[in-house]
């Protein structure tokens, strides 16, 4: 029986997924009695950490006192920060990179010219994520006002929601705004209620962590990029593993987020076109049913050409690639959270044919449904 510390907070959604995945890695076969001290984000009890003995450490290491604790009992242990405060060990973390992407292409496909980020300097993840989306966003020929911190120390809570709020209010709208994760967007929505702005039509807000309850309980309730943290936990307990058996591991070990859970707080079209605003409901309501694009003109008493002209013009994509866009977002979404078969999930989409829906995924996405849905399940 391995004695294994897991420090990895409890008190909010993506530290519980994570132990979910070590949890399963223990179930699959890894023999072990845990140490699991409970305790908040970069706050780990180090006294009892100092005096603790045992094989090996799954740890979020975001402070230097915890870095130096671990590196002082100096048994094989596995990083799931991105801070790399310690970069000797191999770590498991989201891939920012390919968060800040699923965030940018998340507003430009619903419409929006004006873009903001909302992060915490203090973590480098955020900063990560700050540096890809602007990135990103300057290759579309966008721009992204991003929120500059103060020199305040972060427990001036009041101080920060102050600043958040004078950045928005600022910010030409609509806007778009990316939040670092998903309690620094719930205080992004805080602060538009407190000014009386809109959401989502003058402000957008996505997050990151998919914290289910912290995500339906704002109002309205947010939008949030899906990370791997089930798989990051069972992957951290399986290099664990290996490490204590003296193997050596692969020390970059970056998971791509599952996708969207899109809720109100981005359920929006950024643009003054009626027309185009009543065409993409149109299509978000009827995908199911396998609709054409003659079925748009006809629903919203316009031409082909005027409709097409309006997409390529405002959304950067003909009627027809915009209804292909909405039907394979919900093939996706079937895939990710549902057992369906190929078969179900083709007409609910609204693909006569799963054949068709097969063949078009491989090609649009580079791989089959059910290799996609190995690779971005949601347990």
């Amino acid at each position: 029986m391995r004695r294994v510390a897991l420090l990895i907070e409890t008190s909010n959604g993506y530290g519980r997924t994570l132990l979910a995945g070590v949890y399963e890695h223990m179930r699959s076969g890894g023999h072990w009695a845990t140490f699991l001290p409970e305790h908040g984000r970069g706050t780990p009890p180090l006294r009892e950490l100092a005096r603790w003995t045992g094989d090996g450490i799954i740890a979020r290491i975001e402070t230097v006192e915890t870095a130096r604790v671990i590196e002082r009992l100096g048994v094989p242990a596995v990083d799931i920060s991105a801070g790399r405060l310690l970069p000797s060990l191999p770590y498991v973390e989201t891939d920012d990179a390919l968060v800040a992407s699923l965030a940018a292409e998340h507003f430009l496909d619903n419409g929006f010219q004006h873009f903001a980020y909302c992060g915490e300097r203090r973590f480098r993840w955020s900063e990560n994520r700050r540096e890809h989306f602007t990135r990103v966003l300057a290759e579309a020929g966008k721009n992204v006002h991003v929120f500059e911190e103060s020199s305040r120390p972060a427990t001036d809570v009041e101080g920060t929601l102050s600043r958040i709020g004078d950045w928005i209010l600022n910010l030409p709208k609509p806007v778009a705004v990316f939040a670092c994760y998903d309690a620094r967007g719930r205080q992004v929505i805080d602060e538009c209620h407190r000014l009386g702005l809109r959401m989502p039509d003058e402000v957008a807000v996505l997050g990151v962590d998919d914290d289910e309850l912290l995500c339906s309980l704002m109002t309205p309730p947010l939008s949030s990029i899906i990370p791997d943290a089930r798989g990051a936990g069972r992957l951290a307990g399986e290099l664990l593993d290996r490490l204590i058996e003296g193997e050596t591991v692969h020390m970059e070990n970056l998971l791509p987020p599952l996708g969207v859970a899109v809720r109100r707080s981005t359920d929006t079209l950024a643009v003054d076109d009626p027309l185009l605003v009543a065409s993409v409901a149109y299509i978000r309501a009827n995908v199911h049913r396998g609709i054409k694009p003659e079925d748009v003109v006809a629903a919203v008493g316009a031409t082909r050409k005027m409709l097409d002209q309006a997409f390529v013009r405002r959304l950067d994509r003909s009627l027809h690639e915009a209804i292909l866009q909405v039907q394979f977002k919900s093939v996706e979404q079937l895939l990710r959270e549902s057992d369906l078969k190929l078969t179900a999930i083709a007409t609910r989409c609204g693909f006569r044919h799963p054949e068709y829906m097969t063949a078009a995924f491989t090609k649009r996405y580079g791989t089959s449904p059910s290799e996609w849905r190995k690779g971005h399940r949601r347990d």
